[in-house]
Protein backbone atom coordinates (compact mmCIF):
# COMPACT_ATOMS: atom_id res chain seq x y z
CA UNK A 1 0.00 0.00 0.00
CA UNK A 2 1.42 3.19 -1.05
CA UNK A 3 1.35 5.28 2.36
CA UNK A 4 3.12 8.72 0.50
CA UNK A 5 1.37 9.79 -2.46
CA UNK A 6 3.08 11.67 -5.33
CA UNK A 7 1.52 14.71 -4.22
CA UNK A 8 2.36 14.21 -1.10
CA UNK A 9 5.90 13.58 -2.22
CA UNK A 10 5.81 16.44 -4.37
CA UNK A 11 4.80 18.74 -1.26
CA UNK A 12 7.72 17.62 0.80
CA UNK A 13 10.71 17.67 -2.16
CA UNK A 14 8.89 21.05 -2.61
CA UNK A 15 8.98 22.38 0.89
CA UNK A 16 12.04 20.82 1.96
CA UNK A 17 11.92 22.37 5.88
CA UNK A 18 10.24 20.81 8.38
CA UNK A 19 10.48 19.95 12.29
CA UNK A 20 12.03 17.03 13.49
CA UNK A 21 11.07 15.58 16.76
CA UNK A 22 12.76 12.97 18.72
CA UNK A 23 12.72 12.04 22.15
CA UNK A 24 16.27 13.21 24.57
CA UNK A 25 17.85 10.52 27.15
CA UNK A 26 15.79 11.98 29.95
CA UNK A 27 12.47 11.16 28.34
CA UNK A 28 11.80 14.79 26.99
CA UNK A 29 10.78 16.33 23.49
CA UNK A 30 13.46 17.36 20.99
CA UNK A 31 12.61 19.28 18.47
CA UNK A 32 15.01 20.31 15.15
CA UNK A 33 14.56 21.96 11.93
CA UNK A 34 15.51 20.63 8.87
CA UNK A 35 15.86 22.09 5.88
CA UNK A 36 16.82 18.66 4.24
CA UNK A 37 13.49 16.80 4.43
CA UNK A 38 12.98 14.54 1.22
CA UNK A 39 10.22 12.25 -0.30
CA UNK A 40 12.59 9.11 -1.42
CA UNK A 41 9.60 6.85 -2.30
CA UNK A 42 6.40 6.05 -0.95
CA UNK A 43 7.09 4.57 2.48
CA UNK A 44 10.34 7.02 3.00
CA UNK A 45 11.27 10.27 3.91
CA UNK A 46 15.15 11.46 4.75
CA UNK A 47 17.17 14.13 6.10
CA UNK A 48 20.67 15.02 6.04
CA UNK A 49 22.70 15.35 9.20
CA UNK A 50 24.54 18.96 8.48
CA UNK A 51 24.72 19.64 12.10
CA UNK A 52 22.21 17.56 13.86
CA UNK A 53 24.06 15.87 16.70
CA UNK A 54 21.42 16.00 19.44
CA UNK A 55 18.58 14.75 17.11
CA UNK A 56 21.32 12.03 15.76
CA UNK A 57 22.02 11.17 19.23
CA UNK A 58 18.88 10.68 20.03
CA UNK A 59 18.00 8.26 17.51
CA UNK A 60 20.55 6.59 18.81
CA UNK A 61 19.10 5.53 21.98
CA UNK A 62 15.38 5.92 20.28
CA UNK A 63 14.32 5.37 16.82
CA UNK A 64 11.10 6.70 17.44
CA UNK A 65 10.33 10.00 15.43
CA UNK A 66 8.02 12.73 13.92
CA UNK A 67 7.98 14.71 11.11
CA UNK A 68 6.22 17.89 10.21
CA UNK A 69 6.24 19.40 7.58
CA UNK A 70 3.90 22.79 6.66
CA UNK A 71 3.34 25.25 4.10
CA UNK A 72 3.33 28.16 5.79
CA UNK A 73 1.35 30.16 2.80
CA UNK A 74 -1.59 27.58 2.27
CA UNK A 75 -1.23 26.84 6.11
CA UNK A 76 -1.59 23.04 5.38
CA UNK A 77 0.93 20.08 6.01
CA UNK A 78 1.68 16.53 7.20
CA UNK A 79 2.86 14.98 9.97
CA UNK A 80 4.85 12.03 9.27
CA UNK A 81 5.28 9.15 12.38
CA UNK A 82 8.12 6.53 12.02
CA UNK A 83 11.35 5.14 12.97
CA UNK A 84 14.44 6.14 11.97
CA UNK A 85 17.69 4.56 10.51
CA UNK A 86 21.15 6.77 10.30
CA UNK A 87 23.41 5.74 7.13
CA UNK A 88 26.71 6.94 6.52
CA UNK A 89 28.21 4.86 3.60
CA UNK A 90 27.08 2.17 1.40
CA UNK A 91 25.04 2.77 -1.72
CA UNK A 92 21.93 4.28 -0.37
CA UNK A 93 23.93 6.34 1.44
CA UNK A 94 25.72 7.25 -1.78
CA UNK A 95 22.86 7.69 -3.73
CA UNK A 96 20.96 9.99 -1.37
CA UNK A 97 23.95 11.88 -1.14
CA UNK A 98 24.30 12.30 -4.80
CA UNK A 99 20.76 13.90 -4.76
CA UNK A 100 21.25 16.34 -2.51
CA UNK A 101 24.49 17.15 -4.38
CA UNK A 102 22.12 17.73 -7.33
CA UNK A 103 19.33 19.55 -4.89
CA UNK A 104 22.63 21.74 -4.26
CA UNK A 105 23.29 21.25 -0.94
CA UNK A 106 26.67 22.05 -0.58
CA UNK A 107 27.52 21.37 3.04
CA UNK A 108 28.98 18.53 4.46
CA UNK A 109 26.67 15.62 5.09
CA UNK A 110 27.83 13.60 8.10
CA UNK A 111 25.07 10.65 7.41
CA UNK A 112 21.74 10.71 6.54
CA UNK A 113 18.48 9.61 8.34
CA UNK A 114 16.00 7.45 6.84
CA UNK A 115 12.74 7.40 8.32
CA UNK A 116 10.11 4.24 7.66
CA UNK A 117 6.83 6.15 7.81
CA UNK A 118 4.27 4.39 9.38
CA UNK A 119 1.46 6.69 10.02
CA UNK A 120 0.74 9.88 8.25
CA UNK A 121 -1.77 12.54 9.28
CA UNK A 122 -2.80 15.93 7.47
CA UNK A 123 -2.50 19.18 9.10
CA UNK A 124 -4.59 22.11 8.40
CA UNK A 125 -5.21 25.29 9.83
CA UNK A 126 -8.42 25.53 11.84
CA UNK A 127 -9.12 28.79 10.24
CA UNK A 128 -10.74 26.51 7.51
CA UNK A 129 -12.54 24.45 9.95
CA UNK A 130 -14.29 28.52 10.29
CA UNK A 131 -15.16 28.68 6.84
CA UNK A 132 -12.10 30.78 5.09
CA UNK A 133 -11.00 29.80 1.86
CA UNK A 134 -7.30 29.14 1.03
CA UNK A 135 -7.58 31.04 -1.07
CA UNK A 136 -8.25 33.89 2.09
CA UNK A 137 -5.51 32.40 3.57
CA UNK A 138 -2.96 32.78 0.94
CA UNK A 139 -3.49 36.31 0.42
CA UNK A 140 -3.61 37.12 4.15
CA UNK A 141 -0.50 34.86 4.64
CA UNK A 142 1.68 36.66 1.12
CA UNK A 143 0.44 40.15 2.16
CA UNK A 144 2.02 38.82 6.11
CA UNK A 145 5.17 37.96 4.66
CA UNK A 146 5.56 40.54 2.36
Amino acid sequence: MELISSEIRNFVNYQKLGYVATVSADNTPNLSPKGTIIAIDDKHLAFADIRSPQTIENLKQNSSIEINIVDPIHRKGFRFKGSAKIISDGDQFKEILEQYKKNGIKSKINSIVIVSVETLYEVTSPSYDLGITEDELVSKWKNYYQ
